[in-house]
């Protein structure tokens, strides 16, 4: 027992100053943005988290995360698909607590049982497996998708409930499906790298007792490097109640998502990624 508590004690010594929740993306996880460039302050919640999402010691992606509403706003990656299978255990976010514990996401299950972590302070913080039980057409719906990456641990740290939102089932399992799938695959021919941006836009309506809320708009955005002086974009936009999805250039996307935020004019990647 002694020899535990000393190990949790050496453990949390170790975490401190390597925050996870970060204070920039710019400063800590710059290379999932196209030039190093986040999206502006635009899409920016009351209550923000910025994740740098961290599994076995490597940064992954990086996710805007509303703490309030307790879903994520958008998640940044890059789009390197490869085969593998699906996987199946599901992490969440231990910094969303405070910085002193792990930088790195775990299971619920280890948190309570070696951290010293209740349910209740887990639950403050973020979403929860058990927020999304019982859903009746809703899905976990993946904001960065695990098929969009090429190992074994890149697909696992997908599976954070901060990259996760209360999605339609037909929507998720269908349309957007389709986009992630199919569509992505032709866009991409002839890029080298691929930057991705896919968001969801805040609702009126929350589920598990109005813990977590659900998106109105699922959305995604691209900015392809096809050699150092050639780039192409594109962006889709779909409502959360409907199993369709609307093809965009990155600049209608972002004009879509100013009228939707009601605030200043957003901007998802620097300016030298093509609008039109």
């Amino acid at each position: 027992m002694l020899l535990l508590l000393l190990l949790q004690v050496l453990a949390s010594c170790l975490w401190l100053g390597h925050s996870e929740v970060v204070t920039s993306f710019e400063s800590s996880c710059p290379q999932f943005f196209f030039r190093e460039t986040p999206p502006n302050e635009a899409l920016e919640p009351k209550n923000p988290a910025w994740i740098c999402q961290r599994y076995k010691n490597q940064y992954y992606f990086a996710t805007l995360y509303d703490r309030d509403r307790r879903i994520p706003l958008y998640s940044a990656y890059l789009y390197q698909p490869g085969p593998g299978k699906r996987p199946k255990t599901w992490l969440v976010e231990p910094q969303l607590m405070g910085p002193t514990y792990p930088k790195t996401m775990e299971r619920e299950w280890t948190l309570l049982n070696y951290f010293n972590v209740s349910l209740e302070q887990l639950s403050k913080s973020q979403a929860m497996l058990q927020d999304y039980k019982n859903l009746t057409g809703l899905n976990r719906g993946h904001l960065n998708p695990s098929s969009h990456h090429p190992d074994s641990s890149s697909r696992t740290a997908t599976f954070t409930l901060t990259n996760i939102v209360p999605q339609d089932e037909k929507l998720n399992g269908g349309a957007w499906n389709n986009y992630e799938q199919q569509t992505m695959t032709r866009r991409t021919q002839g890029c080298n790298t691929t930057y991705v941006i896919v968001g969801a836009v805040p609702g009126n309506n929350y589920i598990a007792k109005g813990r977590v809320n659900k998106p109105s708009h699922i959305w995604s955005s691209a900015c392809c490097e096809v050699d150092t002086n050639h780039r192409k974009a594109w962006a889709v936009i779909a409502e959360n109640d409907k199993n369709e999805v609307q093809l965009l250039t990155l600049g209608e996307l972002e004009d879509v998502l100013t009228q939707l935020y009601r605030r200043d004019q957003v901007s998802l990647f620097h300016s030298s990624c093509p609008r039109e």
